[in-house]
This record gives C-alpha cells, sequence and structure tokens, in this order.
C-alpha cells in the first residue's frame, strides 16, 4: 500500500508477477485479495492518494496478527537466516499480551535460534504479508528490528515451528539465498543494505 511510486515501486510496478491497482472500493480490495493468492504473484502494490484511507478499507478484510522479528548481524557483518517451510527467512513470531513489540522481537529470536545473548539495535521497517487461515484472510504485520549476536554461540533451529537450518550469511553470499526467500523477507534484507 501506498500514496506514490517511488522509484523502487515504480520498477515492481511493472512486473509481470505484480499486481496494480490504483483505485479504492469494496470490488478492487477482493480482486486484489483474490490475485494475490495466485501462483504467478509475487506482490501487490495498492496505490491511493490517502494513504491511511486505503489502509482502514484494505484491513477491515483482515484479522491483523502483530509480530516482532530480527535481523541478526555477527561480528563478522554475517547476517543470520533461517529455512522454514522451503523458503528463506528471518527469525520472527506473535507479539504475546503484556510486551512490548522489542521484547518479542529478542524473544522470538531466541527461541527459533537458540541464541542466548542477543543486542537490540535500531528499529528496520514493518512488513506485511497475507495468508489464509480457513476462512479468514490473515494480515500478518512484522516488526523487524536490527540485532547483534556471536559467532561463538551454538545455533540450534526451533523444529517445533519447523525450521530446518540456521545458517550465517556472508553479503557477497545474499543473491543465492534472495530466489528462495519470502517477498517481505528481501524487503527486510534491502532496507538494511541501504542503511549500510
Amino acid at each position: 500500500m501506498c500514496d506514490i511510486l517511488d522509484e523502487h515501486l515504480e520498477k515492481l510496478h511493472h512486473q509481470p508477477d505484480t499486481i496494480f491497482i490504483d483505485e479504492l472500493d469494496s470490488h478492487t480490495v477482493k480482486a486484489m485479495l483474490k490475485e494475490i493468492d495466485l501462483p504467478e504473484i509475487s506482490r501487490g502494490i495498492f496505490l491511493h492518494p490517502d494513504l491511511e484511507e486505503l489502509k482502514k478499507q484494505f484491513f477491515k478484510k483482515f484479522e491483523v496478527h502483530v509480530a516482532g522479528g530480527g535481523l541478526v548481524i555477527n561480528e563478522n557483518g554475517e547476517m543470520l537466516m533461517i529455512f522454514r517451510r522451503g523458503a528463506w527467512d528471518l527469525p520472527k513470531g506473535h507479539l504475546d499480551k503484556g510486551e512490548t513489540i522489542e521484547e518479542c522481537a529478542i524473544r522470538e529470536v531466541q527461541e527459533e535460534t537458540g541464541l542466548k545473548l542477543v543486542e537490540l539495535g535500531q528499529f528496520l521497517t514493518t512488513t506485511y504479508h497475507s495468508y489464509e487461515q480457513g476462512t479468514h484472510h490473515i494480515m500478518k504485520e512484522s516488526h523487524w528490528f536490527l540485532m547483534k549476536s556471536s559467532l561463538s554461540e551454538k545455533l540450534v533451529p526451533q523444529t517445533d515451528e519447523d525450521i530446518d537450518k540456521i545458517e550465517w550469511v556472508k553479503e557477497t553470499q545474499l543473491e543465492q539465498y534472495l530466489p528462495e526467500a519470502y517477498p517481505s523477507i528481501r524487503n527486510v534484507l534491502q532496507e538494511y543494505l541501504q542503511l549500510k
């Protein structure tokens, strides 16, 4: 969702795996939800001059689940990535009642990776992705933070969360992982690389 097409979105707008809608009514919101589920569609761009109104109308169709996660960097500048359900991902999970989003992000990183000493850094970005759960449309709103940890810590994948493996990835190797990463994860990694 956006109120202007920046350079990055302009490029995506013309990709064959992107759905683009620039009119807001009940039909277009339903159309976006239907189209985004198609296997040949990777992303949707919904453009409207009133971003708050767009969010309000769009999110009416969803049950929103808030999550926190982290992009963990070690002392060599490598990024921690997890492999879950056939795709490269970053550790994240649902916000528990009574915790802050920062506490959630640290807890989820620790639980999913086995890391004990995780230092919270700056906020990176918020991503949104949707999925179906029975007849419900779920919108996952994930708040991402930069974090630090050490290579000396043992990595233990949380297998009950379908995490098969964990790897430290050099920036020069990242291109090998991106094709198998979720689109929202690619966005987080791009945010980080732009900060550097």
